[in-house]
């Protein structure tokens, strides 16, 4: 089989030390499958992970958390099953998917939708998982709650309203700019934009007064202060990012709110952990509620062209990649 393969920490994305490797292709163990990879999405954390910015990483390494594929190897009553997952070990504290190939225990394996491609299937994992733990951290998304979007159009923000509109929420996104909103919605989003709006005035305006019962903040330090001011009695704010570490803010008006901040940090949910979510998730995208991310031909690169697929998303490529191995 061949793999994708980081030797070392480069200095920069122009100075990758990655090649491909072949290796004998393993039979699975008991309890194991072996999933031949079909797509593989390509995510800012398998680039961070690349340049050596995660913790806990093993080197040399194969990147890569998400996939879909089919079933090789393994129990008899999986063989031949169409497949997808995720995991936050995976590329991380062991080799990933960026693979003609991969090694995955059998409990940890699930179908994919049917109405889902298996190139559709590769680039969900990532920013579905990540949007569904933290509004499930948060408390869950009911109908009529207001929810607020920051970086609406990222892809984890696209996930989050997704996920909050299929269950009767009132979204609102914000970019940094005018934009509309690209992704798919259940119900209506009410995009601001940043450079001319008042977030938190805006809201408030609009719900009135009530403000945001859910941030989901995934740009985090930029918005910060405004995300604050924005949201409700007993709201909670999602971080799953920031540019500056440190922030303040007010803490007698914290606690006299009643709010409640939350961090998610993906890496450290298995593919286990990946599986349940993608089951909850999985009714969604075959009734249609949930849709995924389309995948252009522009945005699928095989292996022997994957430094050029990191740096795109290290640049914040718009569309979402992916790797697909060249068969």
């Amino acid at each position: 089989m061949t793999a994708i393969r980081v030797y070392e920490k480069a200095r920069d994305i122009d100075n990758l030390n990655l090649g491909l490797e072949s290796a004998t292709l393993a039979d699975p163990a008991a309890g194991q499958c072996l999933i031949e990879i079909r797509s593989a999405g390509v995510n800012p954390s398998d680039v961070k992970a690349v340049l050596g910015f995660m913790p806990h990483a093993v080197w040399p390494r194969t990147p890569g958390r998400d996939y879909a594929g089919i079933v090789h190897k393994g129990p008899a009553h999986l063989i031949g099953k169409e497949v997808w997952g995720s995991g936050g070990e995976l590329g991380i504290r062991r080799d990933g998917t960026h693979a003609e190939y991969l090694l995955v225990d059998a409990a940890h394996v699930r179908e994919k939708p049917s109405t889902v491609s298996l190139l559709e299937a590769g680039a969900i994992g990532v920013p579905f998982i990540t949007a569904f733990e933290g509004l499930r951290e948060s408390g869950g998304v009911k109908k009529g709650d207001i929810v607020l979007v920051l970086g609406a159009n990222g892809k984890v923000g696209q996930a989050t309203i997704q996920i909050a509109t299929m269950q009767g929420a009132r979204v609102f996104g914000v970019e940094r700019t005018r934009e509309d909103y690209i992704g798919h919605a259940s119900g209506p989003v009410d995009m601001i934009d940043a450079s001319t709006q008042d977030i938190a005035e805006y809201v408030r305006e609009q719900t009135g007064g009530h403000g945001a019962d859910i941030v989901y903040n995934t740009v985090g330090s930029p918005y910060f202060a405004q995300a604050n001011r924005a949201m409700a009695k007993k709201g909670r704010q999602i971080f799953i990012s920031t540019i500056d570490k440190d922030v303040s803010f007010n803490i007698f008006d914290f606690y006299r709110a009643q709010h409640k901040y939350i961090g998610v940090d993906t890496l450290a949910l298995d593919s286990g952990d990946g599986a349940e979510i993608l089951d909850v998730l999985k009714p969604g995208f075959e009734s249609g509620a949930l849709r995924p991310f389309p995948v252009h031909a522009g945005s699928v690169f095989t292996f022997a062209d994957a430094a050029e697929a990191y740096a795109q998303v290290l640049k914040g490529a718009r569309d979402r990649i992916v790797l697909r191995p060249g068969r």
